[in-house]
């Protein structure tokens, strides 16, 4: 029998829905990005197609949004559990392992990378902001640092979801487990 998800195993804490709260709240206003984005390639396909007329500035907007809705869209997928699991024996581990699964995840390989993007993006975005960068494409969008701070901004996000889980998985693993000896010690006496 296959258990439930993590999201429905892991303890809640009061700053994990604090924080799973504004990532919810971002991915559902982030949601809407999908929509202008299909509005801008059925527009740019019937100014192609009908007028015989491409435009720079359209296709680059369609990559913009595209880029904007994955990155901002990322914190929401991550603390709804929606993201794709490679390993196809995590439905068949038990809670604990799960959790113990989670955190090693976490510590060793979701928290540096996050911390490296960080680290180089934000550099990257001052960099386009101080060069008022703009596309290279005749036509093309001006503003170039705006869409490059997606990418901090994005994994800001993240990181926030990836506390608020570690903080699930840190309550799973040592917090019950901490109570219910608390609750045995108080038993026996």
């Amino acid at each position: 029998m296959a258990q439930p998800n993590s999201k429905d195993y892991l303890p809640h804490t009061v700053w994990s829905k604090r924080m799973d709260r504004v990532a919810d709240q971002v991915g559902r206003v982030i949601s809407y990005v999908w929509l202008v984005l299909l509005a801008v390639i059925v527009i740019n396909v019937l100014m192609r197609y009908l007028f015989n007329e491409g435009r720079i500035e359209m296709e680059e907007l369609q990559w913009h949004l595209y880029s904007i809705g994955f990155l901002l869209g990322l914190s929401y997928a991550y603390q709804a559990d929606a993201h794709i699991r490679v390993d196809v024996l995590h439905e068949h581990f038990s809670h604990r392992t799960k959790a113990w699964i989670e955190l090693y995840g976490i510590v060793l390989l979701l928290l540096p990378f996050i911390a490296l993007i960080l680290i180089y993006s934000v550099p990257f975005v001052a960099s386009s902001y101080a060069l008022a960068e703009v596309s290279a494409s005749p036509g093309g969008l001006p503003l170039r640092w705006l869409i490059k701070a997606a990418l901090p901004l994005g994994f800001s996000l993240l990181l926030l979801t990836v506390l608020s889980r570690l903080l699930r998985v840190w309550s799973l693993l040592f917090v019950a487990t901490h109570n219910a000896a608390q609750g045995d010690i108080h038993a026996g006496q």
